[in-house]
């Protein structure tokens, strides 16, 4: 094996490991076997880099290398190429020169031209004898723009080198004409670089490129390594971190011009005309394009770019598509100004039907201010923004304020860009630019959407809760009344502070809310929601519960994603995630595009609690971090609480209790200095979950009672629905008997017993827990384990079972106790709760039953990760829906199966469940 750290360095063998692996299957057949191998990929795709490499690795192994280059527009003279290939060794030639034919062809001689035939039996003898020394290789770069002679002499010996002891190796580009036929030769294709590859790729080259910038160049670049290599250096400083919005179309560096645009020039100006509209169009309808081209040209006029396969139809949709987006890049770069603004007045007019579309190409093809274009602008702004499209939205905005004539419009226009950005994105670091660039403008401007948008920049740097609640009360105030939240700017104001006032979590925060909101003509339904069901729970009404079941009916088929997690928001503490589990899996997978980040965030830690309570921990994990890296990227710490909220409360169970303290002291620490008692919530409990995993009850019920006193449910405290069984335990463990009662009839009294059957069995639970008599507690444990679907929450369930186990053994009955108890230690068992599970064996121990671990074969242990993957793979998904579920590659998931089946001692995927069952895991 031969050392291509050189070859690396350009990073085209980056991800080729295939490619090169066919290579040297090629290679290592030429003594013995001769032939031919094309390598065929699209401009950029490495196939200089790969032919280097083989070269490379074939010198190493002893053959000996003629090489030849295609030169484009180069007018080289017949047999040129074939002549550079035979003079590129000097003994070589001097051999040549003696062979008449190609003393002939080549110019060494006088003569009669020898025929085509002639020259490649000539150019095959003369292999063949210098294959008797060493193997030979004949290695053609760029095929594609060899001299006719040569390449017809080259394409006859190709196909005549089998048992030479010769091969030949060439690349050709894709979709390019050449007189080089081959046809019917062993082809390699090169593909594009995995998003993997690609990633790898720019963190060598590009190591400080911001995330989401590296995620924009992945779908730009396509997989292409030469646009890989070449677009980051086309962009600022400021723009590769990410400080500075990206352009809309990255501009193409020479080289890339070069490359992708070379063919471009060549064609009719009618052609480049009907492209320049295609690729302004973008979505590849052939109605609008032949709609805006119909007074300059036809869509006849779109097959010299076809032939040279530039473009292609689908015969299917009739959608035209750019061969690479590139191309399409270089057909706008190609293009003067005056030409841009003509091709966006065209497709203005013919989109006049759609007015989104419409005013973004009349914003395109204007360069005045005008504000009867700013104001279509503006509602396609809103059109984007009510769909989830926050970039879109932002963009639209930002281009709207700069067609503004007034400064007052500009004003409101930029910081309405700041607030959409903050709320859609989740990306606050333009917001100061944004906001500074408005109060230039207008410095006495007081809009809401100024006030959302500070607010959202203070939250999430320096700022607290009350400074972030005197701005948008102040800002609402001074709006006319009475309020009409049919202005997007008031509602998301007032959306705003509802949500500043739940993080603070105190009954004087809410008066300002609550005065605004009665002065509004009418109310949303998510608004309502949200205060009703979310802000104060155990004060909600049975109205409110099913108000909040119909709209969460309605999030099936919807694509609005502000909507999902406000309605999902509103039903998180009482446990109606599970029915809205769908529509947030695919909200938090659409910020893995780069879109709409700010609400996959909340709808990956909305889903998150979900998976706490269901049980689903391993797929926990990769959601939430995934979410925690996005809140990282974005500077954005504010939606970051609810994420290590669920892992602490996962690591405090399964013993990870420095991971469980590192998130709680996070949280405590962010919510004393600003003044948010709701993230102080999240921090206390789940310190009561690590004290409860570690038996310190003092403690437990220390840090509960900072949620809510216990024997009652403070106002404003939600979370304390979250936190009832762990309440209830602390206090009867530390013998306050009397306030566990206290606390199981408060609840009962609020009517959180029929919000959910989870809150039904905690509640049964809870009440049994505190029962004083053996029989009232063994009847209570019964009722909380019979709820309808209790098996549903896992780890209550086996808390339950464990108490019930405990009070049986206690009770002198312990042949039913080990029921029980086995049950819990199977359920804690595999959910990894391993603090529980010693509690639970302890117990049978103490029933007289000796308990043993059950290694997997050879000793080996499976990842809680490689757990959930095997059990999801027994169930008969396959890679790819494991991986969406879990937010894995398939390839990642793939890997996983290879090394946990030798663990399991399976070797298909037929035999998961069985190996599974006998671990008793599911």
């Amino acid at each position: 094996m031969v050392d291509r750290s050189t070859d690396e360095k350009d990073g085209f063998l980056v991800g080729r490991e295939a490619d090169m692996e066919r290579l040297g299957v090629f290679l290592a057949g030429i003594p013995q076997h001769g032939g031919s191998l094309t390598l065929a990929g699209e401009p950029g795709a490495g196939k200089t880099a790969l032919i280097a490499a083989a070269i490379q690795e074939a010198e190493a192994a002893g053959m000996r290398v003629l090489r030849a280059v295609g030169v484009q527009y180069r007018a080289q003279a017949s047999y040129g190429a074939l002549q550079q290939l035979l003079t590129s060794v000097p003994e070589i030639h001097s051999k040549a020169t003696r062979i008449p034919a190609l003393a002939g062809a080549l110019g060494f001689g006088r003569g009669a031209a020898p025929g085509h035939d002639a020259v490649a039996e000539a150019v095959v003898s003369l292999a063949a004898g210098l294959s008797r020394d060493a193997p030979v290789l004949l290695a053609l770069d760029d095929a594609q723009w060899l001299d006719r002679a040569s390449a017809v002499v080259l394409g006859q010996v190709a196909r005549r080198l089998p048992g030479t002891g010769t091969g030949l190796v060439c690349t050709v580009r894709l979709g390019e004409e050449t007189f080089f036929d081959h046809s019917g030769l062993p082809v390699h294709e090169l593909g594009p670089l995995s998003e993997a590859a690609s990633e790898e790729l720019l963190r060598r080259h590009f190591p400080a490129l911001a995330p989401r910038v590296r995620r924009r160049l992945i779908v730009d670049a396509e997989g292409n390594p030469l646009a890989l290599l070449e677009l980051p250096a086309a962009l600022t400083e400021s723009q590769r971190t990410a400080s500075q919005a990206l352009p809309q179309r990255f501009p193409l560096t020479q080289r890339l011009q070069s490359t992708f645009a070379s063919r471009i020039g060549t064609l009719p100006a009618a052609t480049r005309h009907l492209l320049l509209v295609a690729a302004l169009e973008g979505s590849g309808s052939m109605l609008i394009v032949r709609r805006a081209v119909a007074d300059r040209c036809s869509l006849k006029h779109l097959a010299p770019a076809e032939r040279m396969q530039l473009v292609r139809v689908d015969d299917t949709t009739g959608r035209l598509g750019f061969r690479h987006s590139l191309i399409r890049s270089a057909v706008v770069d190609l293009s003067t100004s005056d030409q841009r603004r003509s091709a966006h007045r065209a497709l203005a007019e013919a989109w006049i039907a759609v007015p989104e579309q419409r005013a973004w190409h009349l914003a395109q093809a204007t360069v005045e201010p005008d504000e009867q274009i700013a104001a279509l602008l503006e509602e396609a702004a809103d059109v984007s923004a009510r769909r989830g499209d926050g970039p879109n939205a932002v963009a639209a905005l930002v281009r709207a304020a700069e067609l503004s004539p007034a400064g007052s419009a500009y004003a409101r226009r930029l910081a309405k860009a700041a607030y959409v950005g903050a709320n859609l994105t989740g990306d606050v670091r333009d917001v100061p630019r944004l906001l500074d660039d408005a109060r230039q403008a207008a410095p006495d401007a007081e809009a809401p959407a100024v006030a959302v948008a500070a607010a959202l920049y203070l939250l999430n740097s320096y700022g607290d809760i009350d400074t972030a609640h005197r701005l948008l009360s102040g800002a609402i105030t001074l709006q006319p009344e009475p309020y009409d939240l049919t202005d997007p700017t008031l509602l998301e104001a007032l959306s705003t502070l509802l949500m500043v006032c739940i993080h603070g979590g105190r009954r004087e925060l809410w008066s300002d809310f609550d005065a605004a909101l009665s002065k509004c003509t009418s109310v949303p339904d998510t608004l309502q929601l949200l205060r009703t069901t979310f802000a104060d729970p155990a004060r909600a009404r049975p109205a409110d519960w099913a108000r909040l079941d119909a709209a969460a009916r309605t999030l099936h088929g919807t694509s609005d994603p502000v909507r999902i997690v406000r309605i999902a928001t509103a039903g998180a503490y009482a446990d109606r995630l599970g029915a809205m589990e769908e529509p947030l899996r695919l909200t938090a997978r659409g910020g893995l595009s780069g879109q709409n980040i700010f609400p996959a965030i909340q709808a990956s830690f909305l889903w998150s609690s979900h998976a706490w309570f269901t049980g689903q921990w391993p797929e926990l994990r990769q959601v939430a971090q995934q979410g925690l890296r996005w809140c990282e990227e974005l500077d954005y710490p504010l939606r970051s609480w609810t994420g290590k909220f669920v892992l602490a409360c996962v690591s405090a169970v399964c013993g990870d209790y420095r991971t469980a303290r590192g998130f709680a002291d996070q949280m405590h620490q962010w919510a004393g200095s600003r003044r948010g008692h709701a993230v102080g919530c999240y921090a206390a409990h789940a310190r009561t979950l690590i004290a409860l995993s570690q038996g310190d009850f003092e403690a437990a019920y220390r840090h509960a009672c900072r949620i809510t006193p216990a024997g009652t449910f403070a106002p404003f405290a939600g979370h304390a629905l979250w936190a009832i069984l762990d309440q209830v335990e602390a206090t009867v463990r530390t013998d306050r008997r009397g306030k566990a009662v206290d606390h199981v009839r408060a609840a009962r009294d609020a009517g959180l017993e029929a919000v959910s059957p989870r809150l039904k069995m905690v509640l049964l639970a809870s009440a049994a827990l505190a029962a004083e008599g053996d029989e009232e507690a063994a009847l209570g444990f019964g009722e909380a384990l019979a709820v309808e679907g209790a098996e549903r929450w896992p780890f209550d369930h086996a808390r339950i079972q464990l108490y019930f186990g405990e009070r049986l053994r206690r009770g002198k009955a312990p042949a039913r106790a080990r029921k029980h108890l086995s049950a819990a230690v199977e359920a804690f068992g595999r959910l990894g709760a391993h603090p529980w599970t010693e509690r639970a064996n302890k117990e049978l121990r103490a029933c007289g039953i000796p308990v043993h671990a059950r290694p997997l074969p050879g000793g080996a242990a499976l990842t809680p990760q490689q757990w959930e993957i095997a059990r999801l793979a027994a169930t008969g998904l396959t890679n790819k829906q494991i991986g969406e579920r879990l937010l894995l590659s398939p390839r990642t998931v793939s890997t996983h199966l290879y090394q946990l089946f030798p663990k399991l001692g399976v070797t298909t995927r037929a035999a998961l469940r069985d190996a599974l069952d006998q671990l008793g895991r599911p």
